[in-house]
């Protein structure tokens, strides 16, 4: 049922002149909680016929079920609303929702206490632009970009929002002159094998406790420093020279006891992977030299079964943090004479080149290191086959000119 009037009317039943507006009104339903008919009202239109029209698309969408009543949620609001979805769907990690709190406020900037349903595509358009105005990273625009997306899209589904203003939006992008194309540098820094080698003799040589330990079992191994520093006694097999890999650790705030134990980067992160006898043996050496530890610190030792744990008098036995890790391994870089800029994670890197080198396949190494796709391990192995070939190559150019 609808009815087409005019709500401000002063002309009680006469010609109207008082130049009030039209409204319509129109039944909606039932209110499940008291039983009484629920109405759709909205006024504001010069014409009686503007008044029938609206109402009828009204009533168009009601029929459909497609009719959405917009709420005056801010974006604020919602999109915090959003966030506690998000985490709540268990499917994410902690340090993924960290990202998404981050990319949040970058929107905020924008549109904090705009009405979600105000917000024109326009509007968000010029946001996006601005970012890039303002000199963001273009990982962090797309950052804001995709987080922005799942806002309004779990918006349009909780039927707050009629339209979603990201639908058509484009990410600027920076155009790279040809000078910048050809300096890029696909292939990513890592220690060449004599380089490892020199790096492993300082580290022994000039280390402090555990550096040679630590660093040995990153070049040997390809873990992912937060991997190594989850890793725990009983996921190591003396016996069958396994280790097995089944969380990471995370601690933005470099706190020591306020870490924790995340689930692996990716479901194929999970994996057991072979060691050999020089992994083996230094760390059964490792072993005895946290015994002793135990035994110093054994009224307050943090004992969690960690294998790289402080031995300091403070917080013995809590895990070793990235951070720490990353500055132990800058000293060691520079007593070397070696690049400073490599990171712990450049010993990953490090290790997929030497098992191309070894003659190790793409799939076999994928596995190792628990990448399902990754273009970065890609790069490095085609870069080191690359240079093999060349030598096949050269090799059989000399050979043909010793006949």
């Amino acid at each position: 049922m609808s009815y087409i009037y005019k709500p401000r009317c002063k002309c009680k039943g006469k010609k109207c002149t008082c130049g009030a507006s039209w409204a319509y009104i129109v039944d909606v339903g039932t209110d499940p909680k008291t039983g009484k008919r629920k109405q759709k009202k909205k006024s504001g239109f010069r014409t009686k016929k503007e008044a029938e029209a609206a109402c009828a698309i009204f009533k168009n969408e009601i029929g459909q079920g497609i009719f959405v009543k917009e709420t005056n949620v801010t974006f604020e609001e919602f999109a915090y609303e959003w966030l506690s979805i998000y985490e709540g769907m268990g499917k994410v990690k902690e340090s993924t929702v960290r990202i998404r709190q981050h990319e949040i406020k970058r929107l905020l900037d924008y549109f904090a206490k705009l009405k979600l349903k105000d917000i024109t595509r326009k509007q968000y358009q010029n946001a996006i632009n601005d970012l890039k105005k303002r000199g963001y990273a273009q990982n962090t625009i797309d950052g804001a970009h995709r987080t922005g997306r799942m806002i309004f899209k779990k918006a349009l589904e909780l039927e707050v929002l009629k339209k979603d203003p990201t639908e058509f939006t484009y990410v600027p992008r920076q155009q790279k002159t040809i000078e910048e194309i050809e300096e890029k540098k696909e292939v990513p820094s890592y220690l060449e094998r004599q380089e490892l080698k020199h790096f492993l003799h300082v580290t022994k040589k000039m280390g402090l406790d555990q550096d040679y330990s630590i660093f040995l079992l990153l070049s040997y191994t390809g873990l992912r420093v937060g991997e190594m520093c989850a890793l725990k006694w009983r996921d190591i097999n003396m016996e069958e020279q396994t280790i097995s890999i089944s969380k990471t650790y995370y601690n933005p705030t470099n706190n020591r006891k306020e870490y924790k134990l995340l689930t692996p980067k990716t479901p194929t992160a999970a994996r057991v992977i072979d060691i050999d006898d020089t992994v083996i043996n230094e760390l059964k050496k490792h072993q005895l030299f946290q015994k002793k530890k135990i035994m110093e610190h054994r009224d307050i030792y943090y004992d969690e079964d960690f294998v790289f744990t402080s031995t300091d008098d403070e917080l013995p036995g809590y895990p070793y943090y990235i951070k720490k890790i990353e500055n132990r391994m800058k000293r060691l870089l520079k007593l070397g004479g070696l690049n400073s800029l490599l990171t712990p994670h450049s010993l990953r890197h490090t290790h997929t080149s030497l098992l191309a080198e070894a003659g190790v396949s793409l799939p076999q190494i994928m596995e190792r290191l628990g990448h399902k796709d990754e273009s970065t391990t890609k790069n490095v192995y085609l870069h080191v086959t690359k240079e093999m070939k060349k030598e096949a190559s050269q090799k059989f150019k000399e050979l043909m000119e010793n006949l």
